[in-house]
């Protein structure tokens, strides 16, 4: 698995699965459970990863819709 992107922004984060989901990329995300360390307050990035063999073509089509992948 790779990560494709990392956010504090719950839209972001909700938005990128949406499009991955329509395209077909398989994705996992990360540290959703982290808010009841941090006291929710949306401190600790949320991460989205995909498989190897994906993060090119998720990379691709996140940045087609002005998502930007690289933080």
């Amino acid at each position: 698995m790779k990560e494709l992107l990392r956010t504090n922004d719950i839209t972001v984060i909700a938005f990128a699965k949406a499009i991955l989901d329509g395209e077909g990329i398989d994705c996992f995300e990360l540290d959703v459970n982290m808010s009841v360390l941090e006291g929710s307050i949306g401190i600790l990035p949320r991460r989205i990863m995909v498989r190897d063999q994906d993060h090119f073509a998720a990379t691709a089509v996140l940045k087609d819709n002005e998502i930007e992948t690289g933080w």
